[in-house]
């Protein structure tokens, strides 16, 4: 079993993968990483630590997911307000089970089933700025993962900084898994393993006469292409759209200037989320959100389907809230969400 990074696709790019799937409703929902939603779930602290605030104290949260297959996995979320001076603390355990694997040997004989799973711990603290406008949050987690015979451990830090006016404007921007895996799945001298290291930019604003709510998430700041080349293209001739881009001798400038311009903006749009909350009440919002790289890379040559749509909805009842959310992965495949929450006082 080989755990070496895979230089020719973004998702063969570092350890601890499930660190960057969306394990709450909410953030499902919408799109996958609403960093810059104020509000007082207590779910959006996994998102971005800077969320954490006063409105979330004494606020108990739990997310399940029977994700693809056998797969599933689930959020534990607390927050506890100290004080206007000494901020807001909160706490996350996320873990992601892989199901049950039946292993084989050299010989394709059958062996023992195998057990994999990925555990993260997380310490969040948040606090005003003296313009209670801006907030900064920080989060030190601590990840396990063990596949089998091989583990791997590691720390890391997220860190957020979020502004927000009285006219309904949030923005923040975050940086996530910023740290160290001091114990790599492999015991070879010279390996190492990288975290899945992400900078993002986010905007929300809420429509001043109209019950909607409408997001815009940059995703991978730091990093411009996140094409997936397919194995198969030994020679990175085949475009995003599955077509050859060799641009042939003859073709016109505005056959060169049209794909040029597709495969850029395919490009880009792969860094873009949006989402959207209708706030029906004060306590029931419909959610909606889409991720066009999810849907990219998740759809069949021959079918685009839905691939990247998120739906959702949440309500609250005296102490208690419920969020679902429902998510298109790939046409054989979908996943649900469930969420909830009780304020404790």
């Amino acid at each position: 079993m080989c755990f070496n990074p895979v230089k020719a696709q973004i998702g063969g790019i570092g350890s601890y993968r499930f660190l960057s799937i969306p394990l709450t409703a909410r953030a499902a929902a919408l799109g996958g990483n609403p960093i810059a939603v104020w509000d007082n779930d207590v779910n959006l602290m996994y998102s971005n630590p800077a969320l954490l605030n006063k409105g979330m104290n004494r606020q108990l949260s739990a997310n399940y997911c029977n994700y693809v297959s056998d797969m599933n996995f689930g959020y534990l979320g607390y927050a506890h307000h100290l004080s206007d001076k000494h901020g807001t603390i909160g706490g996350g355990l996320e873990f992601f089970n892989f199901g049950k694997i039946q292993g084989y040997d050299e010989f394709d004989q059958k062996t023992r089933m195998i057990q994999a799973s990925d555990y993260m711990l997380s310490l969040n603290y948040a606090k005003a700025m003296d313009d209670s406008s801006f907030q900064i949050g920080v989060a030190l987690k601590t990840i396990y993962s063990q596949y089998d015979e091989f583990w791997s451990m590691g720390n890391a830090l997220d860190f957020g900084v979020t502004y927000h006016n009285k006219k309904n404007l949030t923005l923040s921007v975050v940086a996530k898994n910023i740290g160290i895996i001091y114990k790599n799945y492999s015991a070879v001298n010279g390996v190492t393993e990288k975290l899945p290291q992400n900078v993002q930019l986010g905007l929300s604003y809420k429509l001043p006469k109209a019950p909607l709510r409408l997001m815009v998430t940059y995703d991978q700041l730091l990093r411009w292409n996140l094409n997936y080349i397919s194995p198969i293209d030994t020679a990175g001739k085949n475009s995003t759209f599955g077509q050859d881009n060799t641009v042939k001798k003859d073709s016109s400038n505005w056959q060169k200037f049209q794909t040029n311009f597709g495969n850029r903006s395919d490009v880009f749009m792969r860094h873009i989320i949006i989402g959207a909350e209708i706030l029906v009440t004060k306590n029931l919002h419909i959610r909606v959100g889409y991720n066009y790289r999810r849907q990219r890379e998740f759809r069949l040559p021959e079918r685009r389907g839905a691939g990247g749509l998120s739906l959702g909805f949440g309500f609250n009842i005296k102490r208690f809230g419920i969020s679902y959310s429902f998510n298109k992965m790939a046409l054989p495949g979908n996943s649900s969400i469930f969420s909830f929450t009780y304020r404790l006082s």
